[in-house]
């Protein structure tokens, strides 16, 4: 790589695949791990966080020792690709790693991802989940050995095979073992993990726990239920808890025809409730939420994105699909209730859009994933903020400050990092600010630093 080359993507600062080190260490090799674990990345040594170069001294078989180090200290072990180049008479060493075939890739016994410009600590399941991917299986494909065929429902099984039947205009005379066997959720007389959650004849399964609540504010509760069932039962019970919450009006049209119109699009909410069940970590130890309040619906759901997917490329539709559980989404798939897989973001972008609604929220928060979709158009929230601060407030505040609410009102867990990016100041500068807006009582913080929200405090 050519010296402008390099001061060219040094200028662009660290990122999902660059990192800058003032010297080789420990963290270098980290780094490598997390580059292989996600989707490969280049370590500059000899540069400084900001960007700036300080160059490194190198001896005859100093890059060799670095190399072997990484080698030694990393399994599978990474061999990088190495670079040395001298700029404004400084030296600068690249180490790149391309993303790695079978993984994780790990270093004395941890391992590692890239999120953004930082590199992670994997969690358990995220070890599992990426090891997975890496041999194109997943954990709803392994046989549950405290499990047998005893403890799944017929019944069930024969009420999908007649959807599948009907989806496809076609007569099956297959029995329940035969649908088992031919979509492998049985082998050697065991049942898989998709098959028990499928189609189990308990009813009180923690695996698949669901908590639903209907919520007059933050933390009062007005009514919930928990749902343990199989996945397929799961989906018309969430639904039908959302759409006894949820308004309905009723429009008479020209024609005089009357049309029933929910507050939310259902079949956004159907495709949301669906990739919940396709997508859920279902070895984690959190459950799933649906929390429904009066203007918003929140969607709670454990497992994180793969590191390959960001949320842009969701929002984008430039990306891969993945399943976390491919048995289960072939099973939703043919019956009918997933059109093509990569198509759910999608789908529901273009009815909220269709609905004149906001678009929907998504962030990856807790080791999970949580959506949010409002019933007012963002151009209606800002303005019902601007008439309570107008009315209320009647306190001199800064552009900044201004800036700073809205931010909070459109997202109650956002980061002083994340402030600091939208709104274009330093982190100290918001603290400063958030500090004032305390002060005057227009915000708070509710729970603590790392577990909490922030609320906008209504003065009428």
């Amino acid at each position: 790589m050519k010296p402008q080359d390099i001061l060219t993507k040094i200028a662009t600062g660290e990122s999902l695949t660059q990192e800058f080190k003032a010297n080789f260490n420990f963290e270098v090799i980290e780094t490598l791990v997390a580059f292989a674990n996600s989707k490969g990345g280049v370590v500059y040594i000899g540069v400084s966080d900001a960007g700036q170069l300080l160059g490194v001294q190198l001896k005859q078989e100093t890059i060799q020792q670095w190399i072997n180090e990484i080698k030694t200290k990393t399994s599978p072990q990474i061999i990088p690709e190495v670079s040395t180049e001298l700029i404004d008479g400084k030296t600068i060493v690249a180490f790149s790693v391309a993303e790695y075939p079978v993984k994780p890739v790990g270093t004395k016994g941890r391992f590692y991802k890239r999120v953004q410009n930082a590199t992670i600590l994997l969690q358990a399941s995220e070890i599992v989940d990426i090891h997975l991917q890496s041999v194109n299986s997943s954990w709803d494909f392994y046989i549950r050995n405290d499990k047998t065929i005893e403890d799944i429902s017929f019944e069930k099984i024969k009420k999908t095979i007649e959807a599948i039947s009907q989806r496809n205009g076609l007569l099956s005379f297959e029995n329940p073992l035969q649908f088992l066997q031919k979509n492998e959720l049985i082998k050697n007389d065991k049942i898989t993990n998709a098959c028990y959650l499928l189609f189990c004849k308990n009813e009180n399964l923690l695996h698949t726990t669901i908590e639903l609540g209907f919520f007059a504010d933050e933390i009062t509760i007005k009514d919930s239920i928990t749902s343990r069932h199989d996945i397929i039962t799961q989906v018309d019970i969430v639904l039908d808890f959302v759409k006894k919450h949820i308004n309905k009006e009723t429009i008479i049209t020209e024609a005089k025809v009357s049309i029933q119109k929910w507050q939310y699009p259902l079949e956004a909410i159907r495709e949301i409730v669906l990739n919940m069940i396709v997508h859920r970590d279902y070895t984690a130890t959190a459950d799933s939420q649906i929390k429904i309040f009066k203007d918003k619906i929140v969607f709670y759901n454990p497992g994180t994105l793969p590191s390959s997917i960001s949320i842009e490329q969701l929002f984008s539709n430039n990306f891969v699909s993945y399943h976390r559980n491919k048995q289960i989404a072939q099973i939703v798939k043919d019956i009918g209730w997933i059109e093509k897989y990569g198509t759910g973001v999608r789908r529901v972008l273009h009815l909220f859009e269709q609905y004149n609604l906001p678009k929907p929220q998504i962030r990856v928060i807790q080791e999970g994933v949580m959506v949010e979709i409002f019933d007012k158009s963002i151009k209606d929230l800002e303005k019902d903020l601007e008439k309570d601060l107008e009315k209320d407030l009647e306190k001199d505040l800064t552009l900044n400050q201004l800036k700073i609410i809205e931010i909070i009102n459109r997202n109650k867990n956002t980061t002083q990092k994340q402030l600091s990016e939208e709104v274009g100041i330093n982190e100290k500068n918001i603290r400063n600010n958030i500090s004032f807006l305390k002060h005057k009582g227009i915000i708070k913080r509710i729970g603590t630093d790392r577990n909490g929200h922030w609320k906008i405090i209504d003065n009428k």
